[in-house]
């Protein structure tokens, strides 16, 4: 019996170990089974695609020169800064860049952290727990000069990686938006840790296509924020047009079961071995009495 207790217990916490990367694995399927659904990363010529990014194209020019101004410690612009319509007032923010078939806005894909996910719009609370949020206020990620957009997604999620990774990202490195069949490209210029008040660190720059990706940190403790600034690269590298256009390749083989499987085979191996019957050791012949 305690050999069987031991094993469960090993099991159990085998269990417990490969849980984070269990489900980091099965939330990345539902986010590439999500872009391969959605439209938005079809051609962009397509009629209903052109539209919308005529649409988010039109949103962009009409920003405000000063861009988003967010109230600190939050995720939402202050009043009067893009409060649910365009700076037209003719048409809302969460009209621009939608389909029939989808809510998915655009998909970023950042290889060095082998991250691929479905952009949604707004921050909320409900949006971040299902890929990342586009911080309204800022552009929308289709490109543009003079404008920088703005993305942010978690980090530390026991369910889901995000942004996790997002601190191993530095200068050089790159990352693509594919909005609707439009792709752009940004190669990473600055790398910033700043407090939640800082937020004019996400204003546009006069002459220059940014978009800052943002998350928490430190992990846990969440009382600063990462700041991840790309300019745009023009023309966009072929490998990344290539990528932007097929389907999700992540992820990738789980390896998370052969951990699971060999921590079974050891536990029930431990039991087999501590349950066999042990020979008695023979006893030593007896010298003859004299």
């Amino acid at each position: 019996m305690p050999a069987v207790i031991i094993a469960v217990l090993f099991l159990v916490g085998t269990c417990v170990w490969t849980y984070p990367s269990m489900a980091a694995w099965f939330s990345q399927l539902d986010q590439s089974e999500v872009l391969k659904n959605a439209t938005t990363t079809e051609d962009p010529n397509a009629p209903q695609n052109a539209e919308q990014l005529r649409l988010a194209d039109e949103y962009n020019k009409k920003l405000q020169a000063g861009g988003a101004r967010i109230n600190a410690g939050q995720r939402l612009p202050q009043p009067g800064q893009s409060a649910g319509k365009d700076p037209s007032g003719t048409l809302g923010y969460n009209d621009i860049l939608t389909s029939p078939s989808s809510d998915v806005m655009s998909r970023i894909q950042i290889p060095k952290i082998n991250v691929d996910l479905p952009i949604y719009h707004g921050t909320s609370d409900e949006t971040l727990l299902r890929g990342i949020g586009h911080l309204e206020g800022t552009a929308l990620p289709v490109g543009g000069v003079g404008m920088n957009t703005v993305v942010t997604g978690h980090r530390g999620l026991a369910e889901a990686e995000m942004f996790t990774n997002l601190d191993k990202i530095g200068k050089g490195d790159y990352f693509t938006f594919n909005t609707f069949g439009r792709v752009v490209t940004y190669r990473v210029i600055e790398t910033k840790i700043v407090d939640p008040d800082q937020t004019e660190t996400l204003d546009p720059v006069a002459g220059k296509d940014l978009a800052t990706l943002v998350t928490c940190t430190p992990l846990g403790i969440n009382t600063q924020r990462i700041l991840v600034i790309g300019e745009r690269v023009i023309p966009t590298p072929p490998d990344a047009l290539k990528d932007a256009t097929e389907p999700p390749d992540i992820p990738g083989f789980p390896w998370w079961i052969v951990i699971m499987a060999g921590g079974a085979v050891a536990g029930a191996g431990y039991v087999w071995f501590a349950g066999r019957p042990v020979k008695p050791k023979p006893r030593p012949a007896r010298k003859p009495a004299h």
